[in-house]
């Protein structure tokens, strides 16, 4: 029904910035949420931003609202695209803690599980 793709990861240096990008395509415009996760090896999946559709406008797009893991608060930036169907994660002063696979999701409402995963995109900051 929905399909995501990731990409824009790479090899940047401590201080650096990526932006990620998420193209969603299929019943787009079923998705009311979608956010970025991250697992590095060996650690347990967690959540970085996420961008709602609450309330938003199909028309002027306007509305919705994001919200931030405490561990990226101040540096990294979630937005969206709408013509696009692309969400970006924009990251800045990455620190090497940031060193993971960055997954994006998409859900049907504005709370509760995610429905659909992309396949991931690797992010490596280097000390």
């Amino acid at each position: 029904q929905v399909q995501l793709v990731e990409s824009g990861g790479g090899l940047v240096q401590a201080g650096g910035s990526l932006r990620l990008s998420c193209a969603a395509s299929g019943r787009t415009l079923s998705i009311q949420s979608m956010g970025w996760f991250r697992q590095a090896p060996g650690k347990e999946r967690e959540f970085v931003p996420c961008i709602t559709w609450s309330g938003v406008s199909r028309i002027t797009w306007s509305g919705g609202t994001t919200d931030y893991a405490d561990s990226v608060k101040g540096r990294f930036t979630i937005s969206r695209d709408n013509a696009k169907n692309t969400v970006y994660l924009q990251m800045n002063s990455l620190k090497p803690e940031d060193t993971a696979v960055y997954y994006c999701a998409a859900r049907w409402h504005n709370y509760g599980k995610y429905d659909y995963w992309g396949q991931g995109t690797q992010v490596t900051v280097s000390s």
